[in-house]
């Protein structure tokens, strides 16, 4: 006898359903706003790990370019490096041009002035993530310049807000689509001609591509100026178009085209083979269980060997059907995959030959398994009471779900290798510190997963389990004996008054008695069908091993969610190896460069007594060096106060405290030349700041100069 799983609830328990529905759909929606909460407003995965001049840095000669070095190849366009002047007036030729590597650089007008150069940048990593950022240099000595170094605007913002949006929705989509097929064909199926299922499956094709469409049209503006305006520039959208993120959004367009057709046979053509299969082996049921024995000897072998004939027929169409629906439903889902990985993380950095297959794998079995888990679900919930899941349906998807866990964890290691490098990058970047979360969330599933497992096994190994499914095999052999009497209740009129008139009673009043004892022994089935629906259902209902079992599949929906969100924050993260790289870069430029720079936010307590001083000293080393001292308000201008003071003190060394009196030079800016460091050593620089006559305050910092 076949075990099975009934998955609809009756009419007293469907406001608890309908609840524990509207808790995931809230935990869905709260994890897509914590995760565009906590977005950034640009990916950096390209980071600056190099320039020249360096950042910071005081020339004595202005340099004929500027040059930017990063950690992987990036795009450019006209505008993508600037360099102003302390007026915020553009001083490079023109655009930027690729100098070999990962350097890039722009030249610069002769006969530059003095003063503090700032340098903007505004490019696309080869992953196709937005890369911007600014530093400064100086001529000569450093001076007050007017040009606002603010948040810029690429990647971030309401365009910013809503790509992050599109690539939650297409991987949703893509869990749903590739995952519905796959637990359909694998493990159930029945599930075919299931109605909620294929609107699962719908759903996920729809939100993947109205998601890839939206990307592609936000793509321009995403990635350039970031307003709504330019979202429909057909212009942008062309240059969209010619680069390596447009095509893997154009390839995945069309590949959708496939997976449309791919919907249309698999709840087309190959739900009504299967129908047509169930329906006939319940004529044959029916031709044994209600003709006569007299009847079997009359239709003798010939039409047992038609019907054989016909079942094998039918077995074979849809063996061909499922073996040609796998075929092309595995190439359309790497495909779909691979979009991903030609254009992200994976087409970069070391060993893209290899990444990008093992990408392809991991997002393949994160969709076999968070989407099979899905379409479990809506079956445990939402399927109708005529499509029962057996219980080979749950064992069997345990399988795959398994087998998609062990390629998951294979590359994911693989990958994180590759995108952290380090112990130290594993804890101390934000991408390692996601992926540890992420690995919690799958262990957290895996637990549920075998939590699952055993409620599994006590429904279908307790004794009422077995009741429950002779109740089922019960009502079903009454509905359908019902559905029979009804179905032949519907003949043609002729055939009716053929009968009539052949009737040993004679006359039409004899064809209308037998007529309406059809109609009431049809009734009658119908009421016995619902009765033992009803009785079959308050037992699934009774049994809390079936209640553990759609708890425990609906904590794994819910972790899923969370695991799906964090996934997506993972891939616009910068990745740690790539992070720890530039913090590295930065630290030891920072040592070529020698210069030091504080900034200490005072108050005097006075009247308009805030503010902050920024205190700089070039090259920061034993003997002479060159301070400025620049004091600004809270709103970032100039700020004149009567009198700065400097103090140094070692005192590991008992050495200090070394005053020094900058002489004004400009409204808040303060400079004295010849500051001698005698030892290196932990200095405390204290600064005092006189904001009016009785108004002043010293504040002090910790630096390591020398």
């Amino acid at each position: 006898m076949t075990q099975t799983i009934a998955p609809h609830a009756p009419a007293t328990t469907t406001g608890g359903v309908a609840f524990r529905v509207r808790a995931l759909l809230l935990l869905v929606l709260a994890v897509a706003g914590a995760v565009l909460a906590g977005a950034t407003p640009a990916s950096a995965h390209a980071a600056l790990t190099g320039s020249t001049p360096q950042q910071g840095a005081v020339v004595n000669q202005a340099p004929t370019q500027v040059s930017l070095t990063f950690s992987e190849r990036v795009a450019l366009s006209d505008g993508s490096v600037r360099v102003l002047d302390p007026k915020g007036k553009r001083v490079d030729t023109g655009k930027a041009v690729d100098l070999g590597g990962t350097t890039y650089g722009v030249k610069l007008h002769s006969g530059l002035p003095d003063g503090t150069f700032t340098v903007t940048y505004q490019v696309v990593s080869a992953d196709s993530h937005p890369v911007s950022g600014a530093f400064t240099f100086s001529i000569g000595a450093p001076s007050q310049t007017s040009v606002a170094l603010s948040d810029p605007a690429v990647g971030g913002g309401v365009v910013g807000a809503l790509y992050g949006i599109g690539r939650y929705v297409s991987y949703a989509g893509f869990i749903l689509l590739v995952g519905g097929a796959a637990f359909v064909l694998t493990c159930w199926k029945r599930g075919a001609g299931v109605r909620p299922v294929q609107r699962l499956v719908v759903s996920g094709w729809l939100a993947l591509t109205g998601a890839t469409l939206a990307l592609l049209l936000l793509r321009g503006s995403y990635v350039g100026s970031g307003k709504v305006g330019d979202i429909f520039d057909l212009t942008l959208l062309g240059q969209v178009l010619q680069t390596k993120a447009g095509a893997a959004l154009v390839s995945r367009l069309l590949l959708l085209a496939a997976g449309a057709l791919f919907i249309a046979v698999l709840f087309g053509a190959y739900a009504r083979r299967d129908e047509a299969h169930t329906s006939d082996e319940a004529d044959a049921t029916d031709k044994g269980a209600l003709s006569g024995e007299g009847e079997r000897e009359v239709s003798g072998d010939a039409d047992v060997d038609v019907d054989v004939d016909v079942d094998v027929d039918v077995d074979a169409e849809r063996k061909d059907l499922a073996f040609g629906l796998a075929i092309g439903g595995t190439v359309v889902a790497a495909g779909l995959a691979a979009s991903w990985a030609m254009a992200e993380h994976a087409s970069t950095g070391i060993q893209p030959g290899l990444a990008m297959p093992v990408d392809v794998l991991h997002l393949l079995a994160v969709a076999v398994w968070l989407g099979g888990l899905s379409t479990l679900l809506v079956a445990l919930f939402r399927a109708p009471a005529e499509a029962q899941i057996e219980a080979a349906t749950v064992r069997r998807f345990s399988r795959v779900a398994f087998g998609s866990v062990t390629v998951l964890a294979a590359t994911g290691i693989y990958q994180s290798w590759r995108q952290v490098g380090s112990w130290s990058a594993l804890t101390g970047t934000s991408y390692g510190q996601l992926l540890l979360v992420k690995v919690g969330l799958v262990a957290v599933l895996v637990g549920l997963g075998w939590i699952s497992r055993r409620w599994t096994a006590r429904l279908f190994e307790a004794p009422e389990a077995k009741a429950m499914v002779t109740a089922g095999a019960t009502a079903g052999a009454t509905a359908y004996a019902g559905q029979r009497t009804k179905q032949s209740t519907k003949l043609p009129a002729n055939s009716r008054n053929s009968s009539s008139k052949d009737s040993t009673s004679g006359g039409p009043t004899s064809g209308g008695s037998t007529s309406g004892k059809s109609r009431r022994a049809a009734q009658l089935a119908r009421q016995q069908a619902a009765v033992a629906t009803a009785r079959q259902k308050r037992l699934r209902d009774a049994d809390p091993a079936r209640a553990g079992l759609r708890r425990s599949v609906l904590a794994e929906a819910g972790v899923a969610v969370v695991l799906l969100a964090v996934t997506t924050v993972l891939t616009s993260t910068e990745p740690g190896r790539t992070e720890e790289a530039a913090q590295q870069s930065t630290t030891s430029s920072s040592q070529r460069s020698g210069s030091l720079s504080l900034k200490l936010p005072f108050d005097t307590g006075g009247q308009d007594g805030k503010g902050t001083a920024e205190v700089t000293l070039d090259p920061a080393r034993v003997g002479g060096n060159e301070m400025h001292v620049y004091v600004e308000r809270p709103n970032g201008k100039a700020f004149d106060v009567p009198e700065v003071k400097v103090a140094f003190t070692l005192e590991a060394k008992k050495i200090g405290p070394l005053p020094v009196t900058p002489d004004r030079i400009a409204t808040g800016h303060w400079s004295a030349i010849g500051v001698q460091i005698p030892m290196a050593g932990d200095w405390e620089i204290a600064v005092t700041v006189r904001t009016s006559d009785i108004d002043q305050t010293t504040v002090t910092k910790n630096a390591k100069i020398g």
